[in-house]
């Protein structure tokens, strides 16, 4: 019964919502959990959001604690095509006496949604609310790979750092470490210190601009496909289309391209966390940003209904397999294609016991432009940095 403990239940006259006269709103669809609910309830949905009024961490954006219910506002009116999912609201995480507190609280829920296998949606509060995540997928005992969309990339420094630039920190030297890889999607040159890029790429992790993204958008599916844990800071959309936060910037990716980059998420099947950060109320009197954190959401949900389950193994029969021989003393590259979805996959050259152990990262997503790559005598960015980490 610990975790009802820690939450608010709904407070439908809050957000405004009236569940008349639209029954297919979203609204009607989700369950909003009452303070009474217990922990086995849970395990009747395949999604349950969960907001965190918390933003002691993030000082130049104070307010982004009161983003869950604004987000609600509009997300439970939206009209939806995904009926057939269950979606449950467990409230707000009421705030802790210490940081350390809230994050206890979100750290022990997570760790809990995991292993029944519901996907938390996280709304609210400050970036650095990705550690207490991150951190419940160290109590599930799981290796995984992170996301993060943002406009620039944290500063990476050992030790205990208390701002909102020290989550990434905390999390990279964190030991025994659950990271297996880190990208980043959407960093802007000029907000980013050319020597954090240097330290990731030395770390075999993944950084790609905006411009770079903005470019190609298709490209940033095989990187989202690959991820378990994706966090997404509002400062990544331009100042236009989103400005309720205290530190938006004239440029970022459109509303449409960040409601794409959710599709990608909601598609794929290794995701089992997204949260939605630093939304702040009061940059956002007309609610501009809100509601369109409410679509991405909603399509998030959209592409998670037509998740389809196209992880290769060697026996696989609905694949075709492509082997791409190797001019250099590196293995030969073997490539995968899903005959239903045209999905890319690069499998690794690793040991039994390294298959064993890191089964889940020895099959990459990428797309067709690595397969091109390949034939052309090049080897794909994306095998060369993981093969690295695996050697």
């Amino acid at each position: 019964m610990e975790i009802p403990l820690f939450f608010t239940p709904v407070d439908y006259q809050k957000i405004n919502f009236d569940p008349q006269p639209y029954k297919n709103r979203i609204g009607n669809q989700i369950r909003a959990l009452e303070s009474d609910f217990v922990e086995d309830d849970l395990e009747s949905f395949d999604l349950v959001l969960l907001g965190v009024n918390d933003d002691r961490v993030s000082p130049q954006n104070k307010g982004c604690a009161q983003a869950p219910d604004e987000i609600r506002k509009y997300l439970y009116r939206l009209f939806t095509r995904t009926e057939n999912l269950k979606i449950g609201d467990l409230g707000n995480i009421a705030v802790g006496n210490q940081i350390s507190d809230t994050y206890f609280a979100l750290r022990t829920t997570i760790a809990k949604l995991l292993r029944t296998k519901v996907i938390p949606i996280v709304i609210g509060g400050s970036v650095d609310l990705t550690y207490p995540i991150y951190l419940g997928y160290e109590d599930f005992g799981r290796v995984i790979n992170l996301v993060s969309i943002d406009e620039s990339i944290q500063k990476i420094e050992a030790g205990d750092v208390s701002s909102p630039d020290g989550w990434l920190s905390k999390i990279i030297y964190r030991k025994p470490n659950f990271l297996f890889n880190f990208s980043n999607i959407g960093y802007q040159t000029y907000f980013t210190d050319p020597d954090e890029i240097k330290l990731l790429n030395q770390l075999y992790f993944d950084v790609y601009r905006l411009g770079e993204i903005r470019d190609k958008i298709e490209e940033a599916e095989p990187i989202l496909r690959n991820a378990d844990l994706l966090s997404f800071n509002v400062s990544a959309i331009r100042h236009a289309d989103a400005p309720g936060n205290g530190q938006a910037s004239p440029h970022g990716f459109f509303g449409e391209e960040a409601c794409q980059l959710m599709r990608y998420a909601g598609l794929s099947s290794k995701i089992s966390c997204v949260g939605f950060f630093e939304s702040n109320p009061l940059f956002d009197p007309h609610g501009q940003t809100a509601h369109l954190l409410a679509q991405m959401i909603w399509h998030f949900l959209e592409g998670f209904a037509k998740r389809s389950s196209d992880f290769p193994d060697e026996n696989s029969e609905g694949f075709i397999k492509y082997i791409v021989n190797s001019t250099s003393p590196e293995p030969d590259l073997v490539f995968y294609k899903c005959k239903t979805t045209d999905r890319w996959w690069m499998q690794l050259p690793v040991s039994r016991e390294k298959e064993k152990e890191l089964c889940r990262h020895i099959m990459v997503p990428c797309s067709y432009n690595d397969y091109t790559c390949a034939c052309n005598n090049e080897i794909p960015d994306r095998w060369w940095k993981a093969y690295q980490k695996l050697m």
